[in-house]
């Protein structure tokens, strides 16, 4: 049941006690942030989320509802990330299958080979940006192509944390102009307007923000110095990975029926567990020898344990060079732990506010601000930034802003191509740059590098927004109702 069917009275949510969940709220967060760092995600923030969604639980109390209403809204918020959290855990497995079968190591290996420390930022982007128009999905794009390019960036003696920006921002790129992506279809949905009307309309933003990102990514390659010992420790890297697997384009099959699955629209948690199983069974074929040495032993049950172990504790290798053995050592279901606790304790919070009133009320106080065009959209995607944040939800981010301002929207005589492109530019965009919010919960967890240490990087993410607010502003392709895209 649904808590808004509940029959429970209460009274709104004063502004005093608005005001003082937007205190704890920040207090507790900032605090968490200023305190631990990048360290936060460990379980202070996950701590802190608790504590928030108590005290709102109190709040609420006090003006009049139940705890089971509260408990009921904190249930049914949580019901949405039980597919999430499936997909978090298959990825643990899927990314300690793939440095057991070779899949990673060899993408590793021609990867090096292939491509140019000067130039392999701005690539990476373009590449990811690539693959994710494809498949439609930035979730899969980081899981396979990201965590090898990540793996790249060790061997380059490169900065992961601005490769992961650059993952990040062209998986978000192709995620947000594929036809294939979920949000891109469902920013349309709930706006009222066409698929292929929102690609266009976003095209007039995200194209010369792109361009600009990977602008930024190139003079970042071109003023980063490659010394003769980086090359030395690449050298040595491949070496390192020729001798400890069996380097063929044969282990690449399972990253390419991966994403092929992807095309074809399989479900994610069926795709990628099933893939993670057949990575196994490649593993037993091409790769016994770095089998064996994993295991310990070649009885039977030695071997099944350790695909057992890989699926559900990662891999762990031990070799004379240091950066494959931090790189490629990871993985399994455990290390998706971390991730699923902060997610709970998210929707926990998110479920407590959403009860109370507090988003309600949030919404209600952006409409004061909209004087204009440029303000209307400008406050769109402050909503649509602040439902990111305090639910951690990216489809509440379109699905309640989208809601809230489609009648404004229809007032002003906007076409609905102006909300829908607003929804993505802030509600997408905006999601994996909040360290506690689904996405970025997935990228850290993936590409093994913090939200906040990759933020700064992502210049699609952040130029994106500027550009749309300026677009906004002096009315650049700004449609009206009834009006054609060109």
């Amino acid at each position: 049941m649904e808590p808004d069917q509940l029959s429970t009275r209460n009274k709104p949510l004063g502004r005093v006690d608005a005001l003082v969940v937007t205190v704890i709220l920040l207090s507790l967060m900032g605090a968490v942030i200023g305190i631990f760092g990048s360290d936060a995600l460990a379980g202070a923030t996950q701590v802190a989320m608790m504590t928030i969604g108590f005290l709102a639980a109190l709040i609420g109390i006090k003006n009049g509802l139940s705890w089971s209403a509260i408990e009921q809204s904190i249930i049914y918020s949580s019901t949405k990330i039980v597919g999430p959290i499936l997909i978090f855990l298959s990825i643990g497995a899927l990314i300690g299958s793939f440095m057991l079968s070779g899949a990673v190591p060899s993408l590793l290996y021609y990867g090096l080979n292939i491509l140019s420390p000067t130039y392999f930022y701005p690539l990476t982007c373009l590449i990811c940006a690539l693959v994710a128009t494809c498949i439609g999905s930035s979730w899969t794009t980081a899981a396979t192509i990201g965590v090898a390019l990540i793996g790249v960036s060790y061997g380059f003696a490169l900065s992961p944390e601005i490769t992961a920006g650059a993952i990040v921002s062209g998986a978000y790129f192709g995620d947000k102009m594929s036809p294939l992506s979920e949000t891109t279809n469902l920013a349309p949905a709930v706006a009222g307007s066409e698929l292929f009307d929102h690609i266009r309309h976003m095209a007039w933003v995200s194209i010369p923000s792109f361009i600009i990102a990977v602008l930024g990514f190139l003079v970042i390659g071109l003023n980063t110095n490659v010394t003769e010992g980086s090359q030395a420790s690449i050298a040595s890297f491949v070496q390192t990975l020729d001798q400890y697997f069996t380097i063929s384009p044969i282990n690449l099959i399972p990253i390419a029926l991966l994403l092929w699955l992807a095309v074809k629209k399989v479900p994610a948690f069926l795709a990628i567990m099933g893939v993670s199983l057949l990575a196994c069974v490649f593993t037993l074929i091409f790769q016994y020898q770095a089998l064996l040495a994993f295991a310990g032993g070649a009885n039977a049950v030695t071997l099944i344990k350790s695909f057992w172990v890989v699926l559900f504790d990662g891999f762990s290798i031990t070799t004379g060079n240091a950066s494959v053995n931090t790189l490629l050592s990871r993985g399994g279901m455990a290390s998706m732990v971390n991730m699923v606790w902060l997610v709970i304790a998210s929707m926990m919070m998110t479920g407590v506010l959403e009860k109370i009133g507090y988003i309600d009320v949030l919404m209600r106080f952006m409409l004061k601000f909209v004087r204009s065009t440029g303000s209307l959209i400008a406050s769109t995607m402050a909503t649509c930034l602040g439902v990111n944040i305090v639910t951690g939800d990216q489809y509440m981010s379109l699905v309640l802003p989208g809601h809230m301002w489609k009648s404004e929207y229809n007032k002003r005589q906007l076409a609905s191509v102006n909300l829908s492109r607003t929804l993505e530019d802030a509600g997408t965009l905006s999601s994996p740059l909040i360290p506690w919010n689904a996405c970025g919960v997935y990228m850290a967890g993936t590409l093994a590098v913090a939200t906040i240490a990759y933020l700064p990087y992502c210049f699609f993410n952040l130029i994106n927004p500027v550009i749309a607010l300026l677009f906004a502003f002096l009315n650049i392709k700004i449609l009206r109702l009834k009006q054609v895209n060109p």
